[in-house]
């Protein structure tokens, strides 16, 4: 059984997800062009990989949105990536609790939608009395 609220949820929290991506690239490229990089070859690397990021969780919230199992797949991934990034920003001193917080709750809150999307899309769906009942006449 498809849960439309659960897939939008999951997909919505994809989409910030990448926005905020996209919005660091801009700041990134900003940057660039006021000369603030140190290695500008490296710095358009960075900006482009992190576009490609964004562009795949904006894939990624569509597909979800639409009940495509690759696209809850890649989500999965990159939630999983995003907690693990969050959990190794700990070991730095000082602490950046606003990395920490801002890529850890919505990795944890994003893996816990796709997971309960992905576990309702797997039940199959009961029947109801009458369709069982045209089943049996039928044959």
């Amino acid at each position: 059984m498809r849960s439309p609220a659960l897939a939008a949820s999951a997909a919505a929290v994809l989409a910030l997800e990448g926005a905020v991506l996209a919005t660091l690239a801009i700041i990134e490229l900003f940057g660039l062009g006021a000369g603030r990089a140190a290695v500008p070859t490296t710095a358009i690397a960075l900006i482009v990989l992190t576009l490609i990021g964004a562009g795949a969780l904006f894939a990624f919230a569509w597909g979800t949105r639409s009940g495509r199992t690759w696209a809850r797949s890649g989500g999965v991934m990159l939630q999983v990536l995003v907690i693990a990034f969050a959990l190794a920003s700990l070991g730095v001193e000082p602490v950046p609790w606003i990395a920490v917080l801002g890529a850890g709750i919505p990795g944890i809150v994003g893996f816990v939608l796709l997971m309960a999307t992905t576990s309702r899309e797997g039940r199959p769906e009961k029947e109801s009395p009458a369709d069982s009942a045209q089943d049996s006449a039928g044959e």
